[in-house]
């Protein structure tokens, strides 16, 4: 079924918003209840994140694809798998429910609406991780849509939930997620002044993997324009 544009602006909207809010929501809920132990915040926020991904891209990925996320929006628009336009407005959309969701977790825990984060993430080695981080999350994106689309929402979430870890920035890899939280206080949030060098990594790590993906992991279409090649191994 092929859902209009304001459809899916609509749930690109609803699903960044509740995707930061499950992020912003579970890193001040995770910060109160740990007792100054900021591993256990950390992976409180962490499984929330996780499970909210799961949930909403089963819910919005049928009416939008679920990107919820400029970068991957970027990546989609690179493959011709959405125009250029439409693109746009999925990316105006996902920064604007995005800052939606981050007020809405600062309601919920009755803090004051906005708050612009004090929170240091700054040097090369987090945005190199920025960068490592969306690159294996569209890289993920790719593979995944190309060989196995069931199984997308959670490989997308398994792959976030260790990304947090394995990462030094714990993964944002979103550049509506990273604006959303340069407006948020809390354990979740990121200093403005560092937002455009997270952004700067994202969109070249979703850029490099939609290249090398583009190789390592052909559509469907491309592989069949090239029924004799696409049967020869390379061994």
């Amino acid at each position: 079924m092929k859902f209009n544009l304001r459809a899916r602006l609509t749930a690109e909207f609803l699903g960044t918003a509740f995707l930061v809010a499950a992020v912003v929501g579970s890193g001040i809920m995770g910060e109160r209840l740990a007792g100054g132990n900021v591993a256990i915040a950390l992976l409180a926020n962490t499984i929330a994140t996780g499970a909210a991904l799961v949930a909403l891209i089963l819910t919005f990925g049928a009416i939008s694809g679920a990107h919820l996320n400029p970068a991957v929006t970027l990546a989609d628009a690179l493959e011709h798998g959405i125009a250029w336009s439409d693109a746009a407005a999925y990316m105006l959309v996902q920064c604007v429910g995005g800052v939606a969701g981050a007020i809405f977790a600062h309601l919920m825990f009755g803090l004051r609406w906005y708050s612009l984060s004090t929170h240091s993430r700054h040097g090369w080695a987090l945005v190199f991780s920025e960068f490592v981080a969306t690159f294996g999350l569209v890289g993920v994106i790719w593979g995944c849509s190309r060989t196995r689309p069931g199984a997308v929402p959670f490989a997308v979430a398994s792959y976030i939930t260790g990304a947090y870890w394995f990462t030094a920035s714990t993964s944002f890899a979103n550049p509506a997620v990273t604006i959303a939280r340069s407006f948020s206080d809390t354990f979740a949030g990121i200093r403005p002044i560092d937002v455009p060098l997270f952004i700067g990594a994202q969109v070249a790590g979703a850029v490099c993997a939609t290249v090398l993906f583009r190789w390592l992991a052909p559509r469907l279409d491309a592989q069949a324009s090239q029924p004799v090649r696409a049967g020869v191994s390379d061994c």
